[in-house]
């Protein structure tokens, strides 16, 4: 008699309940569309064609629909491009958009709108963003690298810069029904870095929305294309604009969804407006990672890729009131305070106290319980303590430590300083960042060094990360000093 061992057997019949009772099978795989269209300089027209795409392809259970670049319309002058541009929120292209999705319940990948500049009528940003099935706008992403091409002796001369903005940001990637999504958009095909970013950020789809010049597509759309989807192990999807939008422009076309072995799935040819069907295999992703563990194997501690610039929501549509030069504004009263490097920390923001150290609350949090350690005297760098300062201060990092993991139930914390410019530094004086954490907190753990270096850095004369009320931070550390004192109570009774 043969024995099943007991998982064996609890599988089994985890299988066949599934098979009998479950309404719906259980599937690994999704369904989207990769799309192709011809863009005009008509906004209407272009719509009508997306909109018969949406409509069409909804019909076949698809969840998510991919559009190329310049997908709101194509013109054959720099004064046209720029002021046919809108505005993402609030305007009416992206609004149409956002009712499409809603209307026939799919989610949409918009590759490369025209993004109006609010503060500079000459230029505007191209602009991918992803909408969801409730038309909701669920992510944006800036195109970083601009197509400048100027070959005189041919007479060639193409240069997106003339009346496009480069975006800032990497975006992290975007969790969808099809899978975690990397953004980028055509000409960042040619820069691998990006691509390796994302996939090092666990994207599973890497999308290209592309207006490929004829010329450029015959040499190296596919080959660049399987290389990004090989060498990441991700599904690359890139759709395209194809054929002749005006006497000035002509597009190469071949949409294309290729999966992580680097099989093309789908090719659109030169067909338009046309889309194809594929389906997005997590089993397909799962064994060429676990058969050709690439990423196991690469070897950090001699070469490392490190994003400096990443976002992982929306970008903020209202900024601090205060002027973004202070980002300590005066108390409304006049209060102590210690100071820390340029900046004044109130002494209603310090929560501890040692003979030469203090901790107080922050600013800019990174995570929520990010709190900050400092010497009193203002020493900037690790090396200008002295032997008693020093020991007192990580002494203080200790008790902080312990402090902050109490207070959010934390098993586990980040301790950093960045001693140094050239670390990251941008407060001239010795301080050490306490940050709680648990597990998933970041997509990837390291990513918290990423939002560390830039946590309080300016970005076009505005900070970053959005600066929290002095009330707020006051509130955090009058709960900090109460639990300090019960933690140190709890001490003195273990020490008895």
């Amino acid at each position: 008699m043969k024995f099943w061992p007991l998982n064996t057997f609890r599988n089994i019949l985890r299988l066949d309940f599934k098979r009998h009772f479950c309404k719906t099978p259980v599937m690994s795989s999704k369904r989207i569309a990769v799309c192709q269209m011809t863009s005009v300089a008509d906004k209407a027209a272009n719509l009508k064609v997306v909109e018969g795409i949406i409509d069409s392809a909804a019909k076949e259970n698809v969840q998510m629909l991919f559009f190329p670049e310049a997908c709101d319309y194509i013109c054959d002058n720099k004064k046209d491009i720029v002021n046919f541009s809108e505005p993402i929120f609030g305007g009416e292209i992206v609004g149409k958009y956002r009712e499409l999705a809603e209307k026939y319940g799919v989610w949409l990948s918009m590759g490369g709108v025209h993004e109006r500049d609010e503060k500079n009528p000459n230029k505007m940003y191209n602009t991918h963003i992803i909408i969801d099935d409730k038309g909701s706008l669920v992510q944006m992403y800036r195109k970083l690298h601009l197509f400048d091409v100027e070959i005189p002796e041919r007479n060639v001369r193409l240069k997106e810069s003339d009346f496009s903005n480069a975006g800032d940001h990497i975006v992290a990637p975007v969790d969808t029904p099809v899978g975690k999504i990397g953004m980028a958009i055509c000409y960042d095909m040619r820069f691998p870095e990006l691509s390796t970013s994302l996939s090092i950020m666990s994207a599973d789809i890497l999308t290209f929305p592309s207006a490929f010049t004829q010329a450029t597509g015959e040499a190296h759309w596919h080959i660049l294309l399987r290389s990004r989807a090989i060498e990441n192990q991700c599904y690359v999807v890139a759709a395209a604009q194809s054929g002749v939008h005006n006497p000035k422009r002509r597009s190469y076309g071949h949409a294309l969804c290729v999966d992580p072995w680097g099989e093309v799935l789908a090719d659109c040819g030169e067909s338009t407006p046309c889309y194809k069907i594929v389906e997005i295999s997590h089993d397909k992703l799962n064994d060429v990672r676990r058969n050709m563990p690439v990423f196991q194997h690469r070897r950090p501690d001699v070469y490392s890729l490190y994003t400096l610039s990443l976002r992982k929501s929306l970008p903020l549509e209202k900024l601090p009131s205060h002027s973004p030069t202070d980002p300590n504004p005066p108390p409304s009263s006049p209060e102590p305070y210690n100071v820390f490097g340029h900046a004044k920390i109130p002494e209603s923001c310090i929560f501890f106290k040692s003979k030469f150290a203090y901790a107080f609350v922050n600013l800019r949090c990174v995570i929520p319980g990010h709190v900050l350690v400092a010497p009193i005297r203002p020493a900037e760098r690790n090396k200008d303590l002295t032997e008693e300062e020093a020991e007192d201060f990580f002494r203080t990092v200790r008790l902080v430590q312990k402090l902050m993991e109490k207070v959010h139930g934390a098993e586990s914390c980040t301790i950093t300083i960045q001693d140094g410019p050239d670390a990251g530094q941008t407060v001239k004086h010795l301080h050490c960042h306490v940050m709680p954490r648990k597990k998933g907190d970041f997509i990837d753990n390291d990513l918290i060094y990423l939002e560390l270096a830039k946590h309080d850095q300016l970005k076009c004369g505005h900070p970053l990360k959005p600066a929290r009320s002095l009330e707020e931070r006051r509130s955090e550390a009058q709960l900090l000093r109460s639990e300090l004192e019960k933690l140190i109570d709890e001490e003195r009774i273990l020490l008895r």
